[in-house]
């Protein structure tokens, strides 16, 4: 978990143990290296110790030259104490045990024991450390400390008061990790108590994770609560899908009912963090309303039909349809699913009218991102233009974060409006809405002037003057395709990049939309010519395109020009609509055919950074939903015989031959860790 270092090792001994650990190191990390355990509260690897709880004491001498230890006389905190040279540690002897089951004492002093109704019951770090290290009663018979119960400090977050210990945790993630610092300690002594500011909604984005880190149940998750207990659920891992981050969670499943997500630890992608919308925003999961039936309309009605039934009448309408038939897919298919869908329309279908881009502009493929998620860490600096990171990018934001918060980055933003960046960014410089490409010109102009050896004067000359002593990536997003100009501000982005000698990343937004890229599910992919989301929805307005089929997306939702795709949807003769929810596209379906969600079927994604990971089913899906890619392979079997295709990994092994930019991936680096595109090998090896 800790980052490589540069420190020179030293000698010290643990419990008789001679070791050597580098130069700084703090005492509570040692200790792992002996597969020992010291007992914590407050203290958590990713941020600044603060020896708080008082829990991690450890007795601690030096050796004298006569080969004697000589102690301090008082015990220290090993989450405070940096290993030196012949420094001797002990965390195993009388004087220790006696002083945990002092700390634990105090802890429960005011601790309203109620562990059998407390969510946190099972895994608790109160409750583990008091069986192990307590005492077995309590001498304090005083009437314990009184507080209100549930109080929600936002929509998401429940404070109990009276189970807080004051370790700070909480509040310490808000000012060091997600920068929005809405919690802080108010009052003293035993009314001491996490709060934000006035009272106030807690508003941020990363809420989730003082949840998880909490030690206690003081803070608990609104959606989960009296849901379930932790040897009820059954735990699997997964990939969040809720941006293109690729974040590593945990899906915590009840009755077959999905009742919580946790984050997972991958450090080359989330470490082990998740932001609200990933964590909170899988419930449309267990709605009522999930496809779970094939159904095909028959008059102004649907009626329940068999799989057999629905692919006769799709094959008459779409086999060998050409340039009158054409697809839109969502961001949320696998990378398996991707493919076949590729496949089934160029072989079965003879169409390229193949997409997934929901922006109002389908411009041309620009060239993959080419930074990593962990290697921001150690950019001296970098280029935020025109994107909300917080929102579009949650985890990279708080990687850019950490780089300004622990190396010192300069991290430069131009927005069109404020953003959570400018708390920590450099420059930050505004430019009014529709006025990208004319900024971009002007900053294009300024880094000329400067690199001939000129300067100017102002916040567009010091963006310049930063980003030439910085050189660090340019990051932007796919939302860049939805502004009037996206051609020219993509044009004058790659000269900026290219006087900086720096690379331009235009990110993805949808969970596997690099995927899509990379699989190439676009009209002018792979030497094909064909019809881009806008084209093809246009063509089904005027007639041009009779059949359509929406592969895992509602574009009502996912397209700009709601008008537009209502004419669309209006007008084709048929459509196929594949969702795992029944969403306002599905009422004007020819054909429903119900899809798993992710999670629901084994399948892997290309996050944000070209890393593919796979993931196997953790959840089970409803009634008759199938994965998306058994339905193309099953289509494509019966409009001509040929093998089918069994499992996502054998599909996996097919696209690592097929498909250049996949040559050398395996099924088991990508689960395990992940597979970055190029790279062709297992990186940061994902942690249980």
């Amino acid at each position: 978990m800790a980052r490589k270092t540069d420190a020179p090792p030293v000698n010290i001994t643990i419990n008789g143990i001679d070791l050597q650990v580098p130069k700084g190191e703090l005492i509570v990390e040692s200790v792992k290296r002996l597969g020992l355990e010291i007992p914590i509260f407050c203290y958590h690897p990713r941020m600044k110790p603060v020896g708080m709880c008082r829990m991690c004491l450890v007795e601690v001498g030096m050796k004298q030259p006569d080969g004697s230890v000589r102690k301090m006389p008082k015990p220290q905190a090993a989450c405070t104490l940096p290993a030196s040279e012949g420094l001797v540690i002990f965390t195993d002897t009388e004087q220790i045990h006696k002083d945990r089951k002092g700390v634990l004492e105090f802890l429960l002093i005011n601790h309203p024991l109620d562990c059998p109704i407390c969510d946190r019951g099972g895994e608790c770090p109160l409750q583990n450390n008091t069986l192990f290290y307590g005492p077995s009663t309590s001498r304090f018979v005083e009437m314990k400390r009184h507080a209100v119960k549930a109080y929600p400090l936002s929509k998401h977050v429940t404070l109990d008061l009276e189970r807080c210990i004051q370790c700070g945790r909480c509040v310490r993630f808000t000012e060091e990790i997600s920068g929005d610092a809405q919690l802080a300690f108010r009052h003293r002594g035993a009314e001491m108590q996490p709060v934000t500011f006035e009272l106030e909604e807690f508003t941020s984005k990363f809420s989730g994770n003082t949840i998880e880190i909490c030690p206690v149940g003081a803070l608990t998750s609104s959606h989960y609560r009296f849901r379930a207990r932790p040897w009820d659920l059954e735990t699997a891992p997964g990939i969040c899908t809720m941006c293109s981050n690729g974040c590593n969670v945990w899906f915590d499943r009840r009755k077959g009912k999905l009742v919580r997500i946790n984050g997972r630890t991958n450090e080359a992608v989330n470490e082990e963090w998740t932001c609200d919308k990933g964590k909170f925003g899988t419930d449309w999961m267990n709605n009522p309303r999930r496809a779970s039936d094939v159904k095909v309309r028959r008059g102004d009605g649907f009626s329940r039909a068999d799989w057999a039934e629905a692919y006769a009448e799709i094959l008459e309408r779409f086999r060998e349809g050409g340039h009158e038939v054409a697809g839109l897919a969502g961001p949320m298919l696998s990378n398996e699913d991707l493919y076949l869908l590729r496949r089934m329309f160029d072989e079965t279908f003879g169409s390229s009218n193949l997409d997934h881009r929901m922006t109002s502009v389908q411009g041309p493929a620009v060239e993959p991102p080419s930074f990593t998620i962990e290697g921001l860490e150690d950019e001296k600096g970098a280029f935020v233009f025109g994107a909300s990171l917080s929102d579009e990018s949650p985890i990279v934001y708080l990687r850019l974060r950490k780089a300004w918060y622990r190396q010192g980055a300069r991290i430069c933003v131009a927005t069109s409006r404020p953003d959570d960046a400018d708390a920590f960014a450099a420059v930050s410089v505004r430019y009014p809405q529709g006025g990208e490409a004319e900024f971009l010109r002007s900053l294009v102009a300024e880094l000329r002037v400067q690199l001939e050896g000129g300067r100017s004067f102002g916040e567009l000359a010091d963006l310049a003057s930063t980003l030439l002593e910085t050189r660090g990536p340019i990051l932007a997003t796919e939302s860049l395709w939805n502004l009037d100009q996206a051609g020219e501000v993509l044009a004058q982005l790659r000269l900026a990049a290219e006087l900086l000698g720096v690379s331009l990343n235009v990110m993805a937004l949808g969970a596997n939309g690099q995927g899509a890229e990379e699989l190439g599910v676009r009209p002018d992919a792979f030497d094909r010519t064909g019809l881009g989301t806008r084209q093809i929805l246009e063509a089904c307005a005027d007639g041009r395109i009779r059949a359509l089929w929406l592969a895992g997306v509602d574009p009502f939702e996912a397209f700009p020009d709601r008008s537009l795709v209502q004419r669309a949807l209006e007008n084709v003769e048929y459509l196929v609509v594949q969702t795992a929810l029944e969403t306002e596209a599905a009422a004007y379906a020819s054909v429903v055919l119900p899809i798993t969600a992710p999670g629901e079927s084994d399948g892997s994604f290309t996050n944000v950074e070209r890393r593919v990971q796979a993931f196997e089913k953790a959840v089970d899906p409803p009634a008759e939903a199938k994965p998306a890619w058994r339905v193309f392979s099953e289509l494509m079997v019966r409009a001509e015989p040929r093998t089918p295709h069994f499992s996502a990994r054998e599909i996996l092994a097919e696209i690592a031959r097929e498909v250049p930019a996949f040559q050398g991936v395996e099924w088991s680096a990508a689960r395990d860790g992940g597979v970055l595109l190029g790279a062709r090998r297992p990186l940061s090896r994902a942690r249980s």
